[in-house]
């Protein structure tokens, strides 16, 4: 029986196995718990942020405790914190191979238009379907393997 979601509405999501470990960052409470139980479902390990400095922060003691994030998911625009933009910067300062996904809800951001210039590999426009993310997940990760 499909679960029910905050509006009422079922949640499709299929069974499916995916894996690895992601670090989702989100300013908002309600979509890191939603997006973390999806993922979860879906069969990846997931960790939240709630900003860039905290990301980079779990993202650091990941790597050092050896069990490093597969791929971090990252909204571009965090109210009086570190957003994405600058984020994946220091991201790829610290992890030259690391795996980020922009997210964001304005389609009309140049970094959402012109991802890969700012060192992300994949996109995911707000409000994303959960199928979306994984899709995307794993298409990221699948070629970040080769």
């Amino acid at each position: 029986m499909p679960e029910e979601a905050q509006s009422g509405t079922p949640l499709e999501l299929e069974a499916t196995a995916g894996g690895g470990k992601i670090l989702l960052m989100d300013d908002e409470d309600a979509i890191r718990e939603m997006a973390a139980a999806a993922l979860s479902m879906f069969g990846y390990q997931p960790e939240v942020a709630c900003d860039g400095e905290e990301m980079l922060q779990k993202y650091r003691q990941a790597q050092e405790s050896g069990a490093p994030f597969d791929a971090v998911v990252m909204d571009l625009t965090v109210p009086g914190g570190m957003g994405g933009k600058e984020a994946v910067r220091k991201l790829l300062e610290l992890d030259p191979r690391a795996l980020a996904i922009a997210s964001s809800g304005y389609s009309e951001d140049t970094v959402m238009a012109n991802y890969r210039d700012y060192g992300f590999c994949g996109i995911v426009s707000k409000p994303y379907s959960l199928q979306e993310l994984d899709d995307t997940l794993r298409e990221i990760l699948a070629r970040g393997l080769n």
